[in-house]
């Protein structure tokens, strides 16, 4: 846990404000070529570092449950909230960077130092408001960034299905849990440079390859946009944009791995900003060029034909998914540590075994309910609602609720939103309109939704919306024609019925008598 240091007394501590995550400081050091190319690949904490991990955590699988989602919406009502929750998102981004602010600040005043301590959600919750707060946020937090996780592990054997269908998607599923779990030796999200930017770089190639190859195959035939049809189906998909845009369960982990986290106010934004460029064109092709089909295909690539640039973004996206695990399941890791007494342990290799039992969950929840797409509903309405919305905007009004605590706050909220006022009408707002529409309806929907998949697919489905097995071979099979017959070149030539031809009647005896008699 954080300790207390005295080694700065000296120092001002007004002028603290969520100073350098000194862990990851080696000023002093010799630069030597390793080191270099260490920090070039591997140490990361500066804002475009920052941006990349947002941008890349937030635009995962759902790139590809998008367009499902529009089909249950309908094409306006799609954009709209895509434009609206993405709005929503970064507001609530925004007010979870500005309390751990709050909370870090204090504690340095205190002299606490979090040299070898990474800063949680619940923690800050647990500073500014108390325990209740914290038992709160680190249940709903965990048990979403726990389905997190398993909705990456369920879309890499949804994915990798469209490339090789030799092994059905629950076998799939075995094989990438334990990919998955090599994460375990990954120390933070300070770690993540390199794959936070390639991971980017691999869904924006994802979604520009949905975009063009629905525009390049155009309109399927007899394509209807009935959507939406059922209020059941809207909410659904409306949760499904709230799940997209609430992937900041993890800010306060990716702020801490900065070195300068009050930096990371508007790089949420920016990052939503980048990726309504992916989801926006990307759902909105592949919905008009597929339409209603795609409420029975929660997977965009099962409409595509299958070619070399579909492969090759099926496995893009398989890659970035292991990444995504690693983000939504890192945090697990550092409670976990926390919990056993190693968050502290110098040795990776320790941390690395320590971690391995957070997986073993994970893996079997992915096995029982492999619903890719309509579980993305489910979580976002049960569970994003609160963990990213409601719970944020509630502690952010609470905390400041005094006038000294608004006056002696790190950083007031800007002016272009009314300043306190009009970040409390904010705040109340998202915490109505997420309570009533994202977890009153929306949870109705995506439960009635849910529960449907397992009427109808039932938990352990060993292949989810897999196409059905061809036909069994007939009992009887056709009887075959002579060798001279395929001779023939006549077009009268008839095929053999599919049945066996009944055997001839025998002959009468008379007539038999008689051809006997007649024989010359």
């Amino acid at each position: 846990m954080a300790s207390n240091t005295n080694g700065s007394e000296d120092k001002p501590v007004e002028t603290v404000v969520g100073g350098r995550y000194m862990e990851m400081e080696q000023d002093g050091d010799a630069k030597t070529v390793k080191s270099r190319l260490s920090g070039l690949l591997w140490h990361g904490g500066s804002a475009y570092d920052a941006w990349f991990s947002c941008a890349s955590n937030q635009v995962a699988q759902v790139l590809l449950t998008l367009p499902y989602s529009f089909s249950q919406l309908g094409m306006t009502s799609g954009i709209l909230f895509q434009l609206f929750y993405g709005l929503l998102g970064s507001w609530t981004a925004y007010l979870i960077s500005i309390l751990y602010l709050e909370y870090r600040t204090r504690k340095e005043r205190e002299k606490t130092d979090f040299r070898n301590h990474v800063i949680q959600w619940f923690e800050v919750l647990d500073g500014l408001l108390g325990k209740h707060w914290r038992n709160v946020g680190l249940a709903f937090n965990c048990t979403f960034l726990l389905f997190g996780s398993v909705i990456q592990l369920i879309a890499c054997a949804s994915n990798i299905y469209y490339i090789n269908d030799k092994l059905d998607k629950r076998t799939w599923t075995y094989i990438f849990g334990a990919c998955c779990a090599t994460t375990v030796f990954i120390p933070s999200f300070h770690n993540y440079r390199m794959w936070s930017f390639l991971g980017l770089v691999m869904t924006t190639y994802t979604a520009w390859y949905l975009t063009v190859a629905s525009l390049l195959h155009g309109q399927m035939e007899g394509v209807k946009h009935s959507g939406p049809t059922k209020m059941v189906l809207y909410f659904t998909g409306a949760t499904n944009i709230l799940y997209t845009f609430g992937g900041h369960a993890v800010t306060v982990e990716i702020m801490h791995a900065m070195w300068r986290p009050q930096k990371f106010k508007a790089i949420y934004l920016l990052a939503t900003l980048y990726v309504l460029t992916l989801t926006l064109p990307s759902a909105v092709s592949v919905y008009w060029a597929f339409g209603d089909a795609l409420l029975t295909h929660s997977n965009a690539f099962a409409l595509l034909p299958r070619t070399t640039f579909r492969d090759m973004a099926v496995v893009l996206m398989l890659i970035h998914q292991f990444i995504t695990f690693g983000f939504a399941c890192t945090p697990l890791y550092f409670v976990w540590e926390k919990l056993i007494g190693l968050h502290d342990c110098r040795s990776l290799c320790k941390r690395a075994a320590a971690r391995l039992p957070v997986v073993i969950p994970i893996w079997f929840l992915a096995i029982i309910f492999p619903f890719f797409g309509p579980i993305n509903s489910a979580v976002g309405s049960l569970l994003v609602s609160f963990t990213v919305y409601i719970i944020p905007a509630l502690a952010h009004m609470v905390t400041f609720r005094s006038a000294q605590a608004r006056e002696n706050a790190v950083e007031a909220p800007p002016k272009f939103v009314g300043r306190w006022v009009g970040a409390f009408i904010i705040n109340a707002f998202v915490v109505g309109w997420v309570l009533v529409v994202g977890f009153g309806f929306g949870g109705w929907a995506s439960m009635t939704n849910f529960i449907h998949q397992i009427d109808t697919f039932g938990l352990f489905t060993k292949c989810y919306q897999c196409p059905p097995p061809p036909s069994p071979v007939l009992a009887n099979p056709p009887v075959p024609l002579p060798s001279n017959v395929h001779n023939l070149t006549s077009p009268f030539v008839i095929s053999p019925s599919p049945t066996r031809a009944p055997a001839p009647a025998p002959m009468p005896f008379f007539l038999r008598h008689r051809h006997h008699h007649h024989r010359p």
